[in-house]
């Protein structure tokens, strides 16, 4: 067998990468409420199943293809891959087809607790194809934003080794859009009922996201140098984050949370994305403890500003990948004594090319992510109906529930004995889960009403 460790090292980050789909949701399950928790996962998985085939269709062809007007590669340059056979290519088609996956699967946790689920599988393909491949071919690929590109000819070169803009920016923009499109959940801001329902589940999404992202952000690296650097800003990074996001909370809410842990590390995840190869260990934890603090007051903005990122994608993936981008425009280490950010007397270059590849990335997804969800949602229609959100999306949209407690309403001793069940509440795991579910729907409509 005649293979490279190169090929052993891509291929085993490419698992590590295609792992974050499933952690993720995990982590966006327990995020929500228990009614809605497959289908998150669901949303998360269905992503990994529509981007595969989209990948060796077309997606690999538009991010690597001959260059159409330096916004997309040829999609009909590799269709269906079959002309990769024999090649490594293959390896390198793997690889980026986690990216795309993890990408878009990120924006489902803005519109959580809400959104059709056969409306989300006709947007993935659509916006893989329209946002992210030419984005992906636009930073990666040889367009616009690579080097010799129109637009980096003019503004500079952009630094983005794993995703800043490709990845969290886009996503986070997408997220954005599709909150406003879908509008808020019912009683979103006054039901305690919306708060995360399973903690540890989340605490467990985050550390395999955590465990994916060595793979995610190291699998492209080129020596055995730069995979160091980049492992131990990975590592580094989200230990500041976390650090930082608990400080946050304690100073501004009184308690530390496992909640602000976990998101905490994925804020410095994001943040350390595009900044992973280029700057130093100390400025990568620098960087984890700003952008934890900052994520930690930016998932509050939604209820100043009153729209609902229901899994907060939008304070955390598009504002630490806003942190992550633009740092390098300070941070950035010099290339054999050339260039580098402003901390380094690198000058103004860098962060003008940083803020252009932003603006850039913020208008494709922002706009195109618009353009896609409306005309879904006044066809298809993109949010389940208000007796649906109630009675909860894995029982409306897959006939599914993720607990059943139903066999508790017996005594495993007395068998034909039932524990009593107060009137008008219902008591501890005893109680009937349609009870439950009807005292749950009595307070959502009072909550609505309110």
């Amino acid at each position: 067998m005649n293979i490279t460790a190169d090929n052993v090292w891509v291929m085993v980050s490419a698992a590590l990468a295609l792992l974050m789909t499933p952690a993720l949701g995990l982590f966006y399950s327990g995020m929500t409420r228990a009614k809605a928790s497959l289908n998150m996962i669901m949303m998360s998985f269905i992503s990994a199943g529509i981007v595969g085939a989209v990948w060796v269709l077309w997606g690999y062809s538009m991010i690597s293809g001959k260059s159409v007007m330096g916004i997309f590669g040829n999609p009909f340059s590799s269709f269906g891959s079959a002309d990769l056979v024999g090649s490594t290519d293959l390896i390198k088609l793997g690889f980026s087809a986690t990216f795309a996956i993890v990408t878009v699967a990120l924006i489902s946790g803005a519109i959580a607790d809400r959104a059709k689920f056969t409306s989300w599988v006709v947007f993935v393909p659509i916006w893989i194809t329209l946002v992210y491949c030419p984005l992906a071919f636009m930073v990666w690929g040889g367009g616009l934003l690579s080097p010799g590109g129109a637009i980096s000819s003019v503004f500079g070169q952009v630094i983005d080794f794993a995703g800043g803009t490709v990845v969290e920016i886009s996503s986070g923009a997408a997220a954005f859009v599709l909150a406003l499109i879908l509008g808020k959940r019912h009683g979103f801001g006054k039901d305690p009922s919306h708060r995360p329902h399973n903690l540890p589940l989340i605490m467990l999404g985050a550390g395999l996201l955590w465990f994916g992202w060595f793979g995610f952000n190291a699998g492209a690296a080129t020596t055995a140098e730069q995979a160091g650097l980049i492992w131990v800003n990975t590592l580094v990074a989200p230990a500041g984050a976390m650090l930082s996001w608990l400080v946050a909370e304690k100073i501004r809410h009184g308690h530390p949370t496992s909640l602000g842990a976990a998101s905490g590390v994925v804020a410095g995840l994001v943040a350390i994305t595009p900044a992973c190869a280029n700057i130093a260990p100390g400025a990568a934890l620098a960087l984890g403890l700003v952008a934890g603090a900052a994520c930690a007051v930016f998932v509050d903005l939604k209820h100043k500003f009153g729209f609902d990122d229901s899994l907060d994608v939008v304070g955390v993936h598009l504002g630490g990948g806003l942190i992550g981008t633009l740092a390098l425009g300070f941070i950035a280490m010099p290339v054999n004594g050339k260039g580098g950010g402003l901390f380094y007397g690198g000058g103004l270059q860098q962060l003008i090319a940083q803020i252009v590849a932003v603006l850039v990335t913020l208008a494709v997804s922002g706009v195109l992510t618009a353009i896609i969800g409306l005309v879904i949602h006044k066809t298809l229609g993109f949010r389940v109906s208000h007796e649906s959100e109630l009675a909860g999306v894995d029982l409306s949209e897959h006939a599914e529930t993720a607990y059943e407690f139903g066999g508790m309403t017996r005594s495993h001793f007395l068998p034909h004995v039932h524990l009593p069940v107060a009137t008008g509440s219902v008591h501890s795991a005893a109680g009937s889960s349609h009870a439950a579910t009807a005292v749950e729907t009595r307070s959502e409509k009072h909550d609505g009403a309110a």
